[in-house]
């Protein structure tokens, strides 16, 4: 699981994950956002996914890219991530 360090929830529940690409070879592509253009862990956060992702023994080559459209918000948080940081 990779969390954003300002956020207590995965980016997963967060809805920072806009789209997962898998090939028949095990090359993986993931879209993701930050919460912001200005996200202090811009540099890093990709680069953990992808380690993450590498880790898994199905998966062969894992590429992260990120975008900002559309921009990343609240409506975009699952559920149980609302919940966790008082929303609901």
């Amino acid at each position: 699981m990779c969390y954003d360090p300002e956020i207590p929830v995965n980016i997963y529940d967060l809805g920072l994950i806009y789209d997962v690409k898998i090939a028949t070879n095990g090359d993986v592509l993931v879209i993701m956002t930050l919460t912001s253009p200005a996200c202090p862990v811009a540099g890093t956060l990709p680069i953990e996914v992808q380690e993450k992702l590498k880790e898994h023994p199905m998966i062969h080559d894992a590429r992260v890219e990120i975008t900002f459209d559309p921009p990343w918000g609240l409506d975009r948080m699952s559920e149980e991530a609302k919940l966790e940081l008082g929303f609901l």
